[in-house]
């Protein structure tokens, strides 16, 4: 019989142990031996069998489904086919070998899986994939709690950040046993925190200057913008660890940098991300994208005209990019009127208005209000919690009760966790107090949204400010439509509504 072979390992341990992939193939070709099957292709690959995604795999059974001839498929254990009970693979090979199309062999199993079968073989069978997959399943549970428990000691498992190196251990290089500060990058990494928050440098100047003071990657290369960027958005340096899929935790090796420069440099890059583009034009109020066709959603371009008087004026059409509108012109101070009559109606809210609408915007988040004096009290009785413990532990040390080792190791746990809970508190703080300002605040800007916009010296000022406040605005019929976006809508409803409907 024709005979096709398969050998698989998914590890680079597999690779070196017994169940390399030589090692498969050499039983498997003194199975065929044996039983003098012709071996007319041999398969082997590093892949899971754990996982959906297996294109080598599915490369093979591309074969099998062109092959007419029944033929045998060697594996060398039932393991090396899957390890996942519910692989359409195995259901489509087993479908096959029952219909007699061909027959399955795992040699080092002593297993055959063909039309034949009795129920004891369909078992054992289905015993042994069940088993496989309830090794890999271990597997993953422990791998999941040895990291639960490294996070819970501090310890990091990601590549070590540019400034610090790890040292392996004696026995495996790939295993690192701790996290030091590189003598010559580490300072150098510092500098570059310190340089950017003097506000001194772009992340393009500094690029520069850490070329010249010898900064490079662990790779020799020089850092591109992207890297200082990530670099500086890193809290590693200060002390935090950051796991995409666990969150944030405090981790226990030195700290390169504290918390009040790795803040100070948060504060700069957000400054820098929230500035106004300068490539904006500034032309046309209602120009560069802002406005568009309702019939056919193309821009509307603006342009000057100027009649023989000396006038000047701004006229607008769609710029008909689909074909489909007509070229009608319409002037832009036509436009601007329904704006300014929305203008005028959050002129006429009263400072009495202005007071009785946060109290009663106030009133309708109770709930969150006391969510977050809940929270702030719950964090703050840790923290005392916790800080009367650290006074304690330094009782028991100066009593000698314990020694310095084991004060230091609990006091560094203390300081983490007062510090989790510090960065905690500010949250909620900063939170409540952006609520508290940003509600007085919209409704003091509607009332002032005229004089505002009025203000504004250059159209392109106009423009960012309309863009704050409309939504969708488009050009209708030769007028002007749009919505008030959130959460001025809101303030104008409550504020043209009488305040005994309020309540």
């Amino acid at each position: 019989m024709k005979t096709i072979i398969f050998a698989r390992v998914s590890t680079d341990d597999q690779r070196e142990a017994n169940n390399s992939l030589p090692a498969q193939i050499s039983r498997m070709q003194d199975y065929c031996d044996r039983h003098n099957f012709n071996i007319i292709q041999t398969y082997s690959f590093s892949e899971s069998a754990y996982k959906d995604k297996r294109d080598e795999f599915d490369k093979t059974l591309e074969y099998i489904e062109k092959t007419k001839e029944k033929i045998a498929i060697c594996f060398d254990k039932v393991d090396r086919l899957s390890r996942n009970i519910f692989d359409k693979r195995v259901a489509l090979l087993y479908e096959k070998a029952v219909a007699d199309e061909i027959e399955l062999h795992f040699v080092s199993d002593g297993q055959i899986i063909n039309n034949s079968m009795n129920a004891g073989d369909k078992f054992a069978f289905g015993m042994k994939l069940g088993l496989s997959k309830y090794y890999s399943d271990a597997i993953s549970d422990n791998v999941k709690r040895t990291f639960e428990q490294k996070r819970r000691n501090g310890e990091w498992t990601g590549p070590v950040p540019l400034g610090y190196v790890g040292i392996p251990t004696d026995k495996n290089k790939r295993l690192r046993r701790d996290i030091i500060i590189d003598h010559e990058k580490g300072p150098l990494v510092k500098k570059m925190f310190e340089l950017y928050a003097s506000e001194n440098y772009s992340l393009d100047s500094l690029k520069n200057k850490i070329s010249e003071i010898g900064l490079k990657s662990n790779n020799g290369k020089e850092l591109k913008k992207s890297t200082l960027s990530f670099i500086l958005k890193n809290s590693f340096y200060c002390g935090i660890a950051i796991s995409r899929k666990h969150g944030t935790y405090p981790h226990k090796y030195p700290r390169l940098i504290d918390n009040a420069l790795f803040g100070k440099c948060q504060e700069i890059l957000l400054k820098k991300r929230n500035a106004p583009s300068k490539g904006i034009s500034r032309q046309y109020t209602l120009g560069n994208g802002l406005l568009r066709c309702h019939k056919c959603g193309c821009s509307i371009s603006f342009e000057y005209k100027r009649k023989k008087s000396g006038k000047e004026y701004i006229i607008g059409s769609c710029t008909n990019a689909k074909g489909i509108c007509k070229r009608e012109y319409v002037n832009e101070n036509d436009l601007l009127e329904p704006v300014y009559e929305i203008l005028e109606k959050f002129e006429t809210i009263s400072e009495k208005t202005q007071s009785e609408l946060v109290d009663e915007l106030r009133k309708n988040t109770e709930a969150e209000i006391t969510f977050h004096k809940t929270q702030i009290n719950r964090i703050r009785n840790e923290y005392d919690q916790i800080k009367a413990k650290d006074d304690m532990l330094l009782e028991a040390f100066l009593e000698q009760s314990i020694t310095k080792d084991i004060y230091d190791k609990k006091h560094q746990e203390f300081q983490d966790k007062l510090q989790l809970l510090n960065i905690e508190l500010e949250e909620y703080t900063k939170a409540d107090y952006d609520y508290q300002t940003t509600v007085s605040t919209v409704i003091s800007l509607s009332r002032r949204a005229k004089t505002i916009f009025e203000n504004c010296s250059e159209p392109a000022e106009k423009r960012a400010f309309l863009g704050f406040i409309l939504q969708n605005p488009k050009l209708k019929e030769k007028k002007l439509d749009f919505e008030l976006a959130s959460p001025f809508n809101l303030v104008l409803e409550l504020a043209e509504c009488p305040t005994w409907l309020w309540r």
